[in-house]
C-alpha cells in the first residue's frame, strides 16, 4: 500500500514510454488538484520531447483505475468559502481533460477496476482505452446532486441508441462488454496482462502488435446491450417526466428497475443532466467543457451537491433532503440559466488557446 509520503502521482520514463500512474490506491486513486496539474505538465514536457512517442496511464492497487476527482477535497473547499481555490481544481481538471483530448501523441489507458467521474475523463478521451475483467464505468453525479462533466456533455449524446443518456440519467455502473459495444472501451485485456502490454509498449513495439499479443476478444453481454431497444425508446424522451413516464409503461423489470433508481436521484441534476444531453450535441469539445466550467462552479452553491455529498460522502446515510423535491417542482428557467454565461469572469476557451500550467 501507498504510504503516506509518497506521491499521489508517479511519472516514469521507460524506453520510448511515459509512464504515468495515480499513485492513492487508499483512495481508489481519486484525483486531486495536485494530481491534475503535475499530470498536465508531465503531458505536456513528453508531447515535446522526440523521443517520448507514447503515453501509458494506470492506477495502482487494482481496485481502481480512478473513481474521480476527489469531491470530498471540493466539498470542504466548497463549505470553507475559499472559492478561488474551488476554481482552481475545476480549472485543472477541465483543462486536463481537454489536454488528453487534444493530445498528439498515442495517450493509452489501461483500465483495472473502477472508472468514473474524472477517472472517465483521464481515460475516455486518449486514443486507446484497455478494459480488463474487473472495468466498472459509471457516471454517478445526479446521486450526489452534481452533473456528469469531464467533457460527457459531448461525449454521452454521441453514443448510440440513447445510451448516453441512460448512463448520464442513471449513474449505473457497466462493465467492459457494454464498454466494447459502445465504443467507451477499445480493447480488452486481462489485467495480468497490463505489466506485459506496458513492457511492449516501452520497447517501442507498434501499439496494435502489443494488443495483439496480449489483448483478447470479450463476450459479455451488459445491461445496455441486452436491453438496448428499451433504453433507446424510453430515453428518447424530450424530458426526464416523458423518460420515466415511458420507463413506468414499459413495466419490464429492466425499466422497473432504471426508473426506481432514477426516481432516487437528485431531481434537479437529473433535468441538468437531460438538458446536456440535448445541448451537447451541437456543441463541440472544448465548447461542452466550458458549460461544465459554468456548471460545476455554480454547482458549489447548490443545496442539493452539499446535501448529495453530505449523504453519499461524509455522513453516509444515503437519505439526501433533495430540494426540489420532485420534478414537478424544478424551475425550467433556472436549468436554463444555469448554462448562461457566468456574472463574474466567463469560462476560460478550453481549446488550447490560453497559457495554462506552464
Amino acid at each position: 500500500m501507498t504510504g503516506a509520503d509518497e506521491p499521489e502521482i508517479l511519472f516514469e520514463r521507460r524506453g520510448e514510454a511515459g509512464l504515468i500512474t495515480l499513485n492513492r490506491p487508499k483512495s481508489l486513486n481519486a484525483l486531486t488538484f495536485s494530481m491534475s496539474t503535475a499530470m498536465y505538465r508531465a503531458l505536456a514536457e513528453w508531447e515535446r520531447d522526440d523521443r517520448i512517442t507514447r503515453v501509458v496511464v494506470r492506477g495502482r492497487g487494482g481496485r481502481a483505475f480512478c473513481a474521480g476527482g476527489d469531491i470530498r477535497q471540493i466539498y470542504d473547499l466548497a463549505r470553507q468559502g475559499l472559492d478561488e481555490e474551488v476554481r482552481q481544481f475545476w480549472l485543472a481538471e477541465y483543462h486536463l481533460n481537454a489536454y488528453v483530448k487534444r493530445y498528439t501523441k498515442p495517450y493509452i489507458a489501461l483500465i483495472e477496476g473502477i472508472v468514473m467521474g474524472g477517472g472517465v475523463g483521464l481515460s475516455l478521451h486518449g486514443s486507446h482505452r484497455v478494459a480488463s475483467e474487473r472495468y466498472a464505468l459509471a457516471m454517478p453525479e445526479v446521486g450526489i446532486g452534481f452533473f456528469p462533466d469531464v467533457g460527457m456533455t459531448h461525449a454521452l449524446p454521441r453514443l448510440p441508441g440513447y445510451a448516453g443518456h441512460y448512463l448520464a440519467l442513471t449513474g449505473a455502473r457497466i462493465g467492459a462488454g457494454d464498454a466494447l459495444a459502445l465504443g467507451l472501451a477499445t480493447h480488452y485485456s486481462a489485467a495480468e496482462n497490463f505489466d506485459a502490454i506496458t513492457d511492449d509498449l516501452a520497447e517501442g513495439s507498434v501499439i496494435g502488435r502489443a494488443f495483439d499479443r496480449h489483448a483478447t476478444a470479450f463476450q459479455e453481454v451488459g445491461p445496455i446491450t441486452s436491453h438496448g431497444g428499451t433504453i433507446e425508446a424510453c430515453f428518447s424522451a424530450g424530458s426526464v417526466v416523458e423518460i420515466l413516464a415511458r420507463l413506468d409503461s414499459d413495466g419490464s423489470p429492466f425499466a422497473t428497475e432504471t426508473a426506481a433508481l432514477m426516481r432516487t436521484r437528485s431531481p434537479h441534476s437529473l433535468c441538468i443532466a437531460h438538458e446536456q444531453m440535448k445541448r451537447g450535441l451541437a456543441m463541440d469539445f472544448a465548447e461542452a467543457i466550458q458549460a461544465e466550467y459554468r456548471l460545476a462552479m455554480r454547482a458549489m452553491h447548490w443545496h442539493d451537491f452539499r446535501e448529495g455529498v453530505r449523504a453519499v460522502l461524509v455522513d453516509k446515510d444515503n437519505r439526501p433532503d433533495w430540494r426540489p423535491a420532485t420534478l414537478a417542482e424544478v424551475d425550467p428557467a433556472a436549468i436554463a440559466e444555469a448554462f448562461t454565461d457566468l456574472p463574474d469572469g466567463d469560462a476560460p476557451k478550453f481549446d488550447g488557446s490560453e497559457r495554462i500550467l506552464s
